[in-house]
């Protein structure tokens, strides 16, 4: 493809960009397509001969088009946000088309300086201390195993005597990177939480106390603002201390709800935070930017630094000593222009911008909360401060109980997703199927919203 044709199929695949996002509420929101059925669709062995991108666009729209989840469809209220705006899209092809590698100051010094800018920006937005610096990593997940990694390489003593407490409302990934890290899986500690769905501080002391008494070393404590399932937020101000005491690294998962810390009123979701070692939060997920981006935050850079510093001789430049090379902040030396989406988005949007958008999903949520607190076929299964919304249908004397009302709840969501504008998940909380309504896209409105609970209650009718 010369640059003429490039710049004739870029034109039309930026109409092609601007109608999907104009047309994106008229589609339904989960592929109806079975295993395999994309597959099919597709030959088995690449083109021998280039193919016009006429006919790649023609298939595109025939057979991966609708075979896509869209996330960011109106409807789209399942697991949690994933969010994009035009601004990031806009980035993203830009970046897109320099190519750049990003892994040092010397090989793109435009990327890391406004990497430093955007996150000194965001450690401003959410209020945190000025002794905390910020990187950007590709998602939680891997934020969370760098936290890990640092915590294992302070340690004083042997990792297989090395401890991690999680709460069993922690994300996946948190265990995971603690294997991935080293650490035995039968000391990743499980801390119970209380009716809230929160760590419970007395028992993290209790059980690092007992565990000291073994001689066993308390390595890392991970708490969560905002879990995955119900957006608790564990106690951070108590879990903080318990922490420093015991010579732990305090890592601290705010992946959805952090974003919610721009906005003053809601500033308390990031309470006890000057505590903390790290901190990832994701503005993927809540701030407009595309995947991948993930902010991680840390208090003593040094220490990630020995964990993570490459000093491979080719890699060495007469710079070094002056400037920051994120090769060194994280697990792949490559890296992504990720903070030029950042940048096109808090310019375009500014703070104000986004804290209204956050702000109108925190009042949706609490508008969704009100009406399921309101009716007496239904309950709230948790707190909702955050636009998150876990719910059941619980109908009266003469209804289902126990497991039969969770297998109801089942078909309920079964009947909400059917017609195909809707979409939402679900979760388990104390043992039983819970509904979870997660807000968060930009393209969501009151009325969307309105939509659903009419159809979570004409389902409701039509199954009772």
């Amino acid at each position: 493809m010369d640059l003429d044709a490039f710049r004739r199929a870029a034109h039309t695949t930026v109409d092609w960009m601007a109608d999907y996002l104009r047309d994106l509420g008229e589609r339904r929101v989960v592929a109806s397509v079975a295993p395999g059925d994309v597959r099919r669709q597709l030959p088995n062995e690449p083109p021998r001969e280039g193919v016009p991108f006429d006919r790649i666009r023609s298939d595109l729209d025939a057979i991966i088009l609708p075979g896509m989840t869209h996330w960011g469809h109106p409807g789209f209220f399942g697991y949690f946000p994933a969010n994009h705006s035009p601004p990031s899209i806009l980035a993203e092809m830009v970046v897109a088309a320099m190519g750049a590698q990003c892994m040092s100051w010397q090989t793109s010094p435009a990327a890391t300086e406004l990497e430093q800018v955007v996150m000194e920006w965001l450690r401003q937005m959410l209020g945190l201390p000025a002794g905390f610096t910020g990187v950007i990593q590709d998602y939680a997940s891997t934020a969370t195993l760098v936290a890990l990694v640092t915590a294992r390489d302070q340690i004083r003593g042997p990792i297989d005597r090395a401890t991690v407490y999680v709460s069993p409302e922690s994300h996946s990934s948190v265990a995971k990177g603690a294997r991935l890290a080293g650490f035995r899986p039968e000391l990743v500690r499980v801390v119970p939480v209380d009716d809230r769905y929160a760590l419970r501080a007395d028992a993290l002391a209790a059980m690092i106390a007992a565990d000291r008494v073994e001689g066993l070393v308390p390595a890392a404590v991970v708490a969560t603002l905002g879990t995955t399932s119900s957006t608790a937020f564990d106690p951070l101000p108590a879990i903080g201390p318990i922490a420093r005491d015991a010579g732990a690294w305090l890592h601290v998962d705010a992946a959805f709800a952090g974003s919610a810390a721009i906005v003053p009123e809601l500033a308390w979701i990031l309470d006890g935070i000057e505590q903390a070692d790290s901190l990832v939060f994701n503005p993927h997920k809540w701030l407009l930017v595309n995947h991948d981006c993930s902010v991680y935050f840390v208090r003593h850079p040094e220490r990630l630094l020995r964990s993570f510093g490459s000093s491979a001789e080719y890699l060495k430049t007469q710079y070094d000593s002056s400037v920051v090379n994120y090769r060194d902040w994280g697990i792949p030396l490559g890296r992504r222009f990720r903070a030029l989406k950042l940048w096109f988005v808090i310019r375009s949007y500014g703070v104000a911008g986004l804290q209204a958008m956050i702000r109108e999903h925190v009042r949706l949520g609490a508008l969704f909360a009100g009406w399921v607190d309101a009716d007496p076929d239904f309950v709230l299964a948790a707190p909702a401060p955050v636009g998150l919304v876990c719910f059941r249908w619980a109908p009266g004397a003469g209804g289902p109980t126990g497991e039969a009302l969770d297998d109801a709840n089942r078909l309920l969501l079964e009947r909400i997703n059917a017609p195909g504008d809707l979409f939402l998940t679900h979760t388990v909380l104390s043992g039983r199927f819970v509904i979870r309504l997660a807000l968060g896209h930009e393209s969501t409105t009151e009325s969307v919203v309105r939509h659903v609970w009419d159809r979570v209650r004409t389902a409701a009718r039509d199954l009772a």
